[in-house]
């Protein structure tokens, strides 16, 4: 752990850290350049063939000149196929890391998944792309696994028509033996694929002749021009108006629908997995606090956080002065505490919090939160705090009643 002075690192401890991290980092990188490997290495079984992917205990690190930051830590998680599974969590919580990780996208040599395994189903063969070198993950890319990235706006290079971008993405996957005509052919196909009307004349022009909406369009026929099973949507419409926000989505489920993909769906949108979600990951500080079906988490939310989101997001017909904000800030990332991420801001902590970080607990099947309130042994206690706040609530509501019906008279 890094030692501060005054919240800042003296240079001597910050050359050690940097000292360590290359280190570190060249060890990590021996092991992804690695060529000719045996692909006993590498492939893994799927613990169910139902999955397309399965993320079991993986941490992803950055290693800094301040200190190693745990991006992902300890992430657990199955995303069945054809089903779609949203990642909700409030920014800099670990989502786009996440699948960040599943592409080995990650910013290297500083990004490194130093731990567990992510099992990818690509039918007969299951892949664990945390020791997948990097030769065998240029063929996984775009044909196994594809991703619509953040922000259309800047994932299309400007200096190139669109045609060409989504020439490239075919050529390289599947372009052996195929002509520029056929290569043509199949990126308008994706192009129409995805609801452009002139795909054709979109083709030949730049993106920035075309509006946030169709450009976001064009993103999703690169990802889905080699027909993958595992589409990973990075907050595919946080740049858009509410209008085209709807056409996308619809988009999306349609295309999963017609080729049988899955998708993790990233977002701080809690209307949009709602509405998309089979299955819903909330994530905080880099770990999962709870996960279950989309009914379970918006119907019976049980970790403190859930419940923060659910209440921050505004709902129709409901007049409030101000939307509900949960309080404090998150930890640094750097130096994490020994206890529960999210105790020093829950307002429902209890004595028992202060212990190591809560284990899993199974509310059923599917039901799982990370919290000592539904421990055994702690439920009595966290019952009484619970009946008190109620009963302070009601107190508060009744003196407010008691002062309007006064200003009435």
């Amino acid at each position: 752990m890094a030692k501060e002075k005054n919240g800042y690192l003296s240079a001597r401890e910050s050359r050690r850290i940097s000292k360590e991290n290359r280190r570190i980092m060249g060890e990590y990188e021996k092991k992804r350049k690695r060529k000719n490997v045996d692909e006993n290495e590498y492939l893994t079984t799927m613990h169910d063939k139902n999955n397309a992917v399965e993320f079991d205990n993986l941490h992803s690190y950055f290693f800094t000149d301040a200190g190693t930051v745990k991006s992902v830590d300890g992430v657990s998680f199955n995303v069945p196929i054809g089903k779609t599974v949203g990642i909700v969590g409030e920014s800099g919580c670990g989502k786009s890391v996440t699948s960040l990780s599943l592409m080995q996208l990650l910013q290297r040599p500083q990004g490194q998944i130093v731990d567990g395994e992510i099992r990818l189903n690509r039918g007969e063969k299951a892949y664990n792309i945390a020791e997948t070198p990097q030769e065998i993950m240029q063929d996984l890319r775009g044909n196994a696994i594809s991703m619509i990235f953040q922000e259309p706006m800047t994932s299309l290079n400007p200096v190139f028509r669109i045609g060409d971008q989504v020439d490239e993405v075919i050529e390289l996957h599947e372009g052996k033996g195929k002509t520029k005509e056929e290569i043509r052919k199949q990126t308008i196909e994706a192009l129409e694929l995805v609801g452009i009307a002139n795909a054709t004349g979109v083709a030949e022009m730049f993106p920035h002749e075309l509006s946030g909406g169709m450009r976001q369009r064009v993103m999703i026929a690169m990802a889905l021009a080699c027909h993958p099973r595992v589409i990973i949507a990075d907050e595919p419409t946080t740049a858009l108006d509410v209008t085209i926000q709807a056409q996308i989505l619809d988009l999306l489920r349609e295309l999963k629908d017609k080729i049988n993909a899955s998708i993790m769906l990233i977002t701080h949108d809690l209307g949009v997995i709602a509405e998309m979600a089979d299955y819903v990951v909330v994530m905080y500080a880099g770990r999962i606090v709870e996960k279950g079906t989309a009914e379970e988490i918006f119907y019976h939310p049980a970790h403190p956080y859930t419940l923060g989101l659910m209440a921050s997001k505004p709902v129709v017909g409901k007049e409030v002065d101000e939307l509900y904000s949960i309080p404090g800030k998150v930890p640094n990332p750097v130096n994490m505490p020994d206890y529960c991420y999210f105790k020093d801001r829950c307002e429902m902590c209890l004595e028992c919090c202060k212990g190591e970080y809560p284990g899993e607990i199974h509310l059923s099947d599917t039901h799982v939160v990370s919290c000592y309130r539904y421990y055994e042994e702690h439920k009595e206690e966290a019952a009484q705090k619970v009946n008190k706040e109620l009963m302070a609530i009601a107190s508060m509501a009744a003196k407010n009643d008691k002062e309007v019906a006064e200003d009435v008279k």
